[in-house]
């Protein structure tokens, strides 16, 4: 049976099992590879193509089982490396840098035009800092460090195209204020989520005093945080901190791998399949409606209009209405 998709009542999207992309048949198997992969030590990247024929959706997996993906400083360097080089194929205005550099075979690469924020490890998404780690350093590196990781989420949280994370287990402290950073997050059943960290005699350090209560209220965040609590799926999908609920049923747990991995299998193929869906509209509207919905201002809603209506995007989304077919969108 396969898993199933929650929704909120107030959100009726309908699922349809048939309609996950064709791309994904066995993922983590030793089948054709997506479109392309490139790994550092703790950190995958590989990307699907988009519906428009210039764009890939990028998945950046985290990778680091032995540590349960705990960010250690070269986790962070290389989650850095990978979101600076999406960030350089856009201007600080979110608009296309052309041309884009070339790859081994001449060719220019692919825009990316959605980010996956994901797990390699079947029982984790992100356990947090690496405490051990963290033990060793002296006053200057724990600032450092400090410095670098809010840096680095922030540089995520600021990426003009939309970002997902999917969560199919473990992901508490700064694994949730990870997640915190994107615009979208993706739950499996089987995921829990916290912020623990007054629990150990601090605070979240890395945004999630602010970007929880700004995505779920103060009232529901002080909640989360004073407490430390750790929150099913079903609750953080209540909550609004989940934006899609895919549920893995029990009968998955005897399946070769069992249910941690298949769970993270299908989160991270809805995952992409939401990407696929948002990346059917025209990417520079897309963009637009990320920082006119980001800033909630009338200015700034017509602001971004106004730089959406004169595009060929437009005049071919037109056309095509006229036409009786899919746009093709070509970014301009």
């Amino acid at each position: 049976m396969r898993p199933s998709l929650l929704l909120r009542p107030r959100v009726a999207i309908p699922f349809v099992p048939s309609t996950l992309p064709k791309l994904l048949p066995r993922l983590y198997s030793t089948s054709a590879p997506p479109s392309s992969k490139s790994k550092h030590e703790f950190i995958s990247s590989f990307t699907f193509p988009t519906a428009h024929s210039n764009g890939v959706i990028r998945v950046i997996s985290l990778c680091r089982p032995a540590a349960r993906n705990a960010i250690s400083v070269q986790l962070l360097q290389e989650l850095r490396a990978h979101i600076d080089d999406i960030a350089s194929e856009y201007d600080s205005e979110g608009n296309e840098r052309r041309p884009l550099p070339l790859d081994s075979n001449g060719q220019e690469i692919k825009r990316t035009r959605a980010l996956i924020i994901a797990s390699e490890v079947d029982g984790v998404f992100c356990a947090g800092a690496d405490l051990k780690e963290r033990k060793g350093f002296t006053a200057e590196q724990t600032q450092t460090f400090l410095q670098n990781l809010r840096g680095t989420f922030t540089a995520l949280s600021s990426l003009p195209i939309p970002t997902i994370s999917a969560i199919s287990s473990v992901a508490l402290g700064g694994g949730l204020e990870l997640a915190l950073c994107t615009h979208m997050r993706v739950l499996a059943s089987t995921a829990v989520i916290g912020l623990p960290e007054t629990k150990l005699g601090i605070i979240p350090g890395a945004g999630g005093t602010y970007r929880l209560p700004a995505l779920i209220g103060v009232g529901r965040a002080r909640d989360m945080i004073l407490t430390g609590r750790r929150v099913s799926a079903s609750e953080a999908y209540f909550l609004g901190v989940a934006d899609r609920l895919v549920d893995v049923g029990v009968e998955e747990e005897g399946k070769e791998g069992g249910l941690m991995k298949r769970a993270r299998e299908e989160v991270l193929r809805e995952a992409v399949r939401l990407a696929g869906e948002i990346t059917e509209g025209g990417p520079v509207a897309t963009r637009s409606a990320l920082r006119a919905v980001g800033w909630a201002r009338e200015e700034v809603e017509n602001e971004m209009y106004e730089r959406v209506v004169g595009t060929e995007d437009r005049n071919e989304a037109l056309a095509a209405f006229g036409e009786k077919r899919k746009p093709v969108f070509k970014g301009r």
